[in-house]
């Protein structure tokens, strides 16, 4: 029987499922998937080892679900996760061009662990497997697959934005690493917007054959189709959270520590493109604007730390730091703190609870491919009394919650004037905007997600 093999850098191995960033939202997308097709999920382990790759692989099975890792040597690690996928690529497909970094040798790296993962993965794929590629640190895979005989339908699905041609060009070798992506059968984007943005590259820049209507691209007798799946969260598994004492307890703990004033909330990993010392900004000036409503509002900023060995990393932490800390000493009483910034992790359950209780979400990225938290926490409201989901425009999750206060996260004022507008608006405009926004996060769930994309991969 054909099953489901599952490629990503991090692996949810079944004894760190549940640990803090294990993997994120990609475990809950896959793991339902990967039972019902008897998967097998290969990637990284997360472990150092001398040996890298070529020391072998651990498996292991559980619910039905095969998990098998590699290590990575320690040089693999700089160049491949820190050097090339972090400080190249994420940087460049979020639009920050002052931020990429262009070295050869990390670019070697990662062409090798490309490579490794490809020798290692090669035996665990059977005929009529699905294999199923996922995202930038893997963009090359599927060549290298091929290039191993491998005849199978393989897919591969972009969790980040695609960057305009424009940007995209300024990537040394650009155009070798597209021609790889077009050895897949079947490519996904989070929203239309990344899929045009690739498929004007494929016209502009190969001179590909392509019909944006079906999304097929053609170049060099070979035709891919590129498509837009937009991710949800897992509905059920999120309100089986809200159903918990964890849950009830996190709820009651911030609705009796911010005593009788509104809670707002912001959940980011700590990264540049969440745009969080932008955000801050526009909490200073809102309270600029508004220094009486210091009693009125706190602010609450939940920032897990990431990829804390990139230099862009703790630069962003220190600067985060500074402006919450400026504006703590400027407009704090006694017994009022008007920003919470809190640099630690909280289960889906807590998060759930706190979400509840926030009257406002704020989630204001720069740049994002989806953004699941701006989904969960409209999932987590009270319908008859929820609360006010404030959303840049530019993250992907806007072209679906166009009921969201949609805000320009670089504009403090625009901010500061969204913050004010949640603060005032009524109940039945709450209700209004929150009906609209829930259906969508309702239906637009994960397991549909992975439907879609699986069932056009078997073509």
């Amino acid at each position: 029987m054909a099953k489901l093999v599952v490629i990503s850098n991090r692996v949810a191995v079944p004894k760190a499922r549940g640990a803090a960033g294990a993997q994120g939202g990609l475990a809950g997308a896959l793991n339902s998937a990967l039972r019902k097709h008897s998967g097998v999920w290969f990637g990284w382990s997360g472990q150092e080892s001398e040996e890298g790759a070529g020391g072998g692989i651990d498996t292991q099975t559980h619910d039905g679900v095969t998990t098998a890792t590699v290590d990575l040597s320690k040089r693999d690690i700089d160049e491949y996760y820190n050097g090339y996928a972090n400080a190249t690529l994420w940087p460049l497909f979020h639009y920050r061009l002052d931020l990429t970094e262009y070295e050869r040798e990390t670019g070697k790296g990662y062409e090798r662990v490309n490579e490794a993962f490809a020798e290692a993965v090669t035996p665990l794929i059977e005929e009529d497997d699905l294999v199923w590629v996922h995202d930038y640190h893997l963009i090359p895979l599927g060549e290298r697959l091929r290039s191993r005989g491998i005849t199978n339908r393989i897919g591969f699905f972009l969790h980040i934005p695609w960057p305009p041609t424009r940007l995209f060009v300024s990537l040394p070798y650009h155009e070798r690493l597209v021609r790889t992506m077009l050895q897949y059968d079947l490519i996904g984007f989070q929203t239309q917007e990344w899929l045009d943005s690739f498929l004007h590259y494929c016209t502009k820049e190969l001179g590909a054959e392509v019909d944006e209507a079906t999304g097929s691209v053609t170049l060099d007798g070979r035709t891919v189709t590129a498509r837009a799946y937009p991710i949800g969260i897992d509905w059920d598994h999120f309100q089986a959270q809200g159903d918990t004492g964890e849950s009830r307890q996190a709820e009651q703990r911030l609705l009796s520590s911010t005593r009788r004033r509104t809670a707002m909330i912001g959940v980011d990993r700590l990264d540049y493109s969440k745009g969080l010392p932008e955000r801050i900004d526009g909490i200073g000036r809102f309270f600029d604007q508004h220094p009486e409503r210091v009693r009125d509002l706190v602010y609450i900023q939940v920032a897990p730390p990431s990829r804390e060995d990139v230099e862009s990393y703790q630069q962003i932490r220190t600067l985060l730091e500074q402006k919450t800390g400026q504006i703590n000493g400027a407009r704090s009483e006694v017994d009022v703190v008007p920003i919470r910034y809190v640099n630690r992790g909280y289960t889906h359950a807590q998060l759930y609870g706190f979400f509840r209780a926030a009257k406002i979400g704020l989630v204001t990225p720069l740049r994002d491919g989806m953004n699941l938290v701006a989904k969960e926490y409209v999932a987590a409201q009270d319908p008859d009394d929820p609360g006010v989901l404030i959303l840049s425009r530019f993250a992907g999750a806007a072209q679906q919650l166009e009921d969201a206060v949609l805000v320009n996260p670089h504009s403090p004022d625009d901010v500061a004037h969204a913050i004010g507008r949640a603060l005032d608006m009524t109940l039945d405009e709450r209700r209004a905007r929150y009906d609209k926004m829930v259906r969508t996060v309702h239906d637009e769930n994960v397991q549909n997600w992975t439907e879609d994309f699986v069932t056009d991969l078997t073509g």
